[in-house]
């Protein structure tokens, strides 16, 4: 697939077959989120890839801040991934001080530049995703024994798509850029 193809054709899939991805097929996505930039080169961001339906079942039940179509999506997926970063690092000097003044928002940049290539890299080989950020942090880290060094950024879920969603509508290009001088 061309790189502008799969950013282009790319969607939030919410709806999998029963199919299970094979290890070779998430270390190759995993190999390929890897490459995501990251601040200074921290490269702080981990994927934990859950395909227990007992783990997956007990985040649904109370992870998600009762919200019943998330807690759907993860029921129906083949597995979820916790993208977790390392806290304290991405935006922070050495001595413990900002850099910026976005301070730790960096950590979250990051995230997301991440969560995003991991997800094009999925599409690339077949395999929908959606990012989900409605749900209870402490409580997805008790239940997966996260480490206090680490935060969960993001909830993906995946699995094989059971249906291509539509292209949503988009603005035009002239809505997203401004040139200085005009």
């Amino acid at each position: 697939m061309e790189l502008i193809e799969g950013i282009k054709t790319r969607r939030s899939v919410r709806k999998f077959t029963d199919e299970k991805i094979s290890r070779d097929t998430l270390e190759k996505i995993i190999d390929a989120a890897r490459f995501a930039p990251t601040w200074k080169n921290s490269q702080t961001a981990r994927y934990i890839v859950i395909d227990s339906r007992d783990v997956m079942e007990k985040i649904a039940d109370e992870g998600v801040m009762g919200r019943a179509h998330n807690a759907g999506i993860i029921r129906g997926a083949a597995a979820l991934v916790v993208l977790t970063t390392t806290k304290g690092i991405c935006g922070f000097e050495p001595d413990g001080s900002f850099s910026t003044s976005k301070g730790s928002g960096w950590q979250m940049f990051d995230a997301g530049i991440a969560a995003q290539t991991f997800c094009l890299a999925a599409h690339n080989y077949g395999v929908g995703s959606v990012i989900m950020g409605i749900f209870d942090e402490r409580e997805v880290a008790r239940v997966i024994g996260l480490d206090d060094s680490r935060e969960v950024s993001a909830l993906i879920a995946i699995g094989i798509p059971a249906q291509e969603p539509g292209q949503p509508r988009r603005d035009d290009v002239s809505d997203y850029v401004r040139y200085i001088p005009e």
